[in-house]
C-alpha cells in the first residue's frame, strides 16, 4: 500500500493505494487503511448549440424536455437559451441557432425527444 496525496479541483485528498503490479504484500504488512471515496464536483450544465444554418433548433441528444424558455411570437437572439433538456440526470442547455421570431414550438416540458428532433423553429 502506498499513501498518496491527490488534488482534485483545488481540494486535497489523502488516499491509500494498493499497487497491484508490485506483487503481493509481504507477511506482517499493516492492514489496509479505509479512506473516503474521492468524488469529482458536479459538472456545470452542458451548453449545446443546435446545428447552424437553419431556423430549426434540434435536440443534441436523447432526453426529456425540462423547460422551454421561449414562446411562439417571442423575438430571440442567436445564442439565446431556448430549451433545457435532461438526460442521465444532467441538464443540457440548447440555444437559438439564429436571431428571429419563434414561429413554432414542437415539444413541451416532460416530452421525451431523440437526437435531431426539432424542438422549436425560429424564422
Amino acid at each position: 500500500m502506498k499513501r498518496l496525496r491527490v488534488t482534485v479541483d483545488g481540494r486535497v485528498f489523502e488516499v491509500m493505494v494498493e499497487v497491484l503490479d508490485e506483487g503481493a504484500a509481504p507477511a506482517g504488512s499493516p492492514a489496509p487503511v479505509a479512506s473516503a471515496p474521492v468524488q469529482a464536483p458536479p459538472a456545470p450544465p452542458r451548453r449545446t448549440v443546435a446545428a447552424a444554418g437553419s431556423g430549426n433548433v434540434t435536440s443534441p441528444l436523447a432526453g426529456r424536455i425540462v423547460e422551454i424558455h421561449a414562446k411562439v411570437g417571442q423575438q430571440v437572439a442567436e445564442g439565446e437559451l431556448v430549451v433545457t433538456l435532461e438526460a442521465m440526470k444532467m441538464n443540457t442547455q440548447v440555444f437559438a441557432t439564429c436571431s428571429g421570431k419563434v414561429t413554432a414550438i414542437s415539444a413541451k416540458p416532460g416530452d421525451a425527444v431523440q437526437e435531431g428532433d426539432v424542438l422549436l423553429t425560429v424564422g
